[in-house]
């Protein structure tokens, strides 16, 4: 049947009563049945497939409601292969009698229930007009009854896959492990993949860097619904080096190999032997495959596969298939651990990169970090805040272009030079300014950066900031009493440009227990407002946590005025000075 489209806009010829109680009918058509007296489970499709009418026996057949039913593409909503999955359009032998408006029938095919579950159906379709010029068919169906002695959910042996779905399921397998590089991800979607298809339940036990054993995942297929089965998860014993039994093996990079409970019923001749007894006997499992995952270095883990609710049992004739998917989801995994490696560095490097904040008596600090959501943890955003050779508090922030590693490399260059000159030249932040910018420009590997200096000064209990800005967002002033101010004054073009314009200096006192705040333009900008909705909601934001714990104010705020669509990452630095008492 055909893509979902809008139903169209006639009264069926075959389908149920109209509102007001009598048949639907068309204009100088014979009436109208009412499908409610059909007796079978019946359903009326449009010529693309769109469901037009059901009857209370399709609905409770398929435990759905007649809203939900209706004008939905049948084929995509309900047929199914015998695994559950959706079955291919060219395989769909009622799709095709549809378009060709003959008659067909089946004595089973799989459907799906709206509460997931897998249903076995035996069905008729047969054209029938629905308005005059307007065709559609009219579906029957009845249910399969399985025999009394099968267990609940199983089936009749698969059949084996045939060429073009070993194919399918190998490159569904590429596609979906290799488009994840979290671990876990691609172990379920590994599990997603194989079972109900292959096996009853899938296993994964995977190695770890340090040579140690873990059972990662167990997942089971009961009544049309994946289970992770937790309790089977957990650290499992070392791979011993000599056992040849199948998992041990297949942990060593051995071989594939069957297994079964028999396998496992003899003494066991390793921790992990014990395991497997206990996981053949808490699953049910008639038969295993079971496959080594390799790297392109080393062994990952095994994958184990296995059936207990499928008569069939796997045969030596399954094994290149299971290898295949293995060999995929083995450079899956080796590209997902190689990126968690790599981040591991990254956050490393980043929280040697951004300092820890000084102890200047009186004032309380705090500063945050958060990754742009794409990027390797490390970004070009960065704040400082050290001590000065004549009793100051030197205060930075700023923003290199870019959030990659290059950035990280820049921003440290530049921080490094920015300590070196406040230091050996205590002056006005502008002076300090205009020296980086001209190192920036002949000796930083540097393109283009935004910075913020400012100088922090205590004299007869007043606290005073000196600032100047290259091209950066202006900071945030806020008392206790929650009102705000943008320090906008001292503004002056960014870093790298080339540009000899002398910079400025300006001057505030900070009043008792107020919250000065400074911040990158990742805090701000969001592609879905402008620049000045996002300084509004700094603001308002800020003025209504301004009495919270400077810990508390920073967490809360980052959590609300951050955008949710924002790709960049964000610094900050809070700077609260305390009561005009001491």
């Amino acid at each position: 049947m055909a893509a979902a489209a809008s139903p169209p806009d006639v009264p069926p010829v075959i389908g149920p009563h109209t509102p007001g109680g009598t048949p639907a009918t068309a204009p100088g058509a014979a009436p109208a049945l009412d499908l409610e007296s059909v007796r079978a489970s019946a359903l009326v499709v449009d010529d693309e497939g769109r469901i037009v009418a059901a009857n209370a026996g399709a609905r409770r057949l398929f435990r759905t409601s007649a809203e939900e039913l209706a004008g939905q593409d049948a084929h995509d909503l309900l047929h199914r292969d015998s695994d559950g999955h959706p079955l291919p359009r060219s395989r769909c032998r009622m799709r095709e009698a549809l378009l060709t408006e003959t008659t067909a029938q089946s004595d089973l095919g799989w459907f799906a229930r709206g509460d997931g579950t897998l249903l076995g159906l035996s069905w008729l379709i047969t054209p029938c007009a629905l308005t005059p010029g307007t065709t559609g068919a009219l579906v029957l169906l009845h249910e399969v009854r399985q025999p009394a002695t099968m267990p609940p959910g199983a089936g009749t042996a698969h059949p084996p896959l045939s060429e073009l779905d070993r194919l399918t399921l190998l490159a569904e397998t590429t596609t979906g492990l290799t488009s994840t590089l979290d671990v876990d991800e691609a172990l379920r979607r590994l599990a997603a993949l194989t079972v109900p298809r292959l096996a009853d339940w899938a296993v994964v036990d995977l190695l770890t860097e340090g040579d140690e054993v873990r059972r990662a995942l167990v997942v089971q297929h009961d009544n049309g619904v994946l289970i992770e089965r937790t309790d089977l998860q957990g650290p499992m014993p070392p791979v011993p080096q000599e056992s040849p039994m199948p998992l041990s093996r297949a942990l060593r990079g051995v071989a594939s190999a069957l297994a079964g409970p028999s396998t496992y019923q003899g003494p066991p001749d390793s921790g992990i032997a014990v395991e497997q007894q206990r996981l053949f006997t808490a699953t049910g499992m008639h038969s295993a495959a079971i496959a080594p995952v390799r790297g392109l270095r080393d062994v990952l883990g095994a994958l184990t596969l296995g059936r207990s609710l499928r008569p069939d049992a796997f045969t030596a004739a399954d094994l290149p298939l299971l290898e295949d998917l293995t060999r995929r989801a083995g450079l899956a995994l080796d590209n997902a651990r190689l990126y968690q490696r790599q981040r591991k560095v990254a956050e490393t490097m980043q929280r040697h990169l951004l300092p820890q904040m000084p102890t200047v008596p009186g004032l309380e600090m705090k500063a945050r970090y958060v990754p742009a959501p794409d990027a390797s943890q490390v970004g070009g955003d960065w704040y400082d805040a050290f001590p000065l050779a004549d009793g100051a508090t030197a205060l930075a922030i700023g923003d290199v272009v870019g959030h990659d590693l290059e950035a990280a490399g820049g921003m440290a260059q530049l921080r490094n030079m920015l300590r070196a000159f406040a230091w050996s030249r205590p002056e006005s932040p502008s002076g300090v300014v205009t020296q980086l910018d001209q190192a920036v420009m002949h000796i930083a590997e540097v393109p283009m950066a935004t910075l913020l200096l400012a100088r922090l000064t205590c004299e007869d209990g007043l606290w005073r900031l000196h600032w100047t800005n290259a091209g950066h967002p202006p900071p945030l002033l806020i008392t206790h009493d929650g009102r705000t101010r943008y320090l906008t004054d001292a503004h002056g073009i960014l870093l790298g440009t080339g540009s000899t314009k002398p910079r400025l200096d300006a001057v505030v006192t900070l009043p008792p227990r107020s919250t000065l705040m400074l911040y990158t333009d990742g805090l701000i900008e969001s592609p879905s407002h402008s620049l000045d909705h996002g300084l509004d909601l700094l603001g308002k934001h800020a003025a209504a946590l301004a009495r919270r714990p400077l810990d508390s104010f920073s967490d809360t705020l980052l959590e609300q005025v951050r955008p949710a669509d924002n790709d960049d990452d964000v610094a900050f630095l809070a700077v609260r000075t305390p009561d005009a008492a001491r």
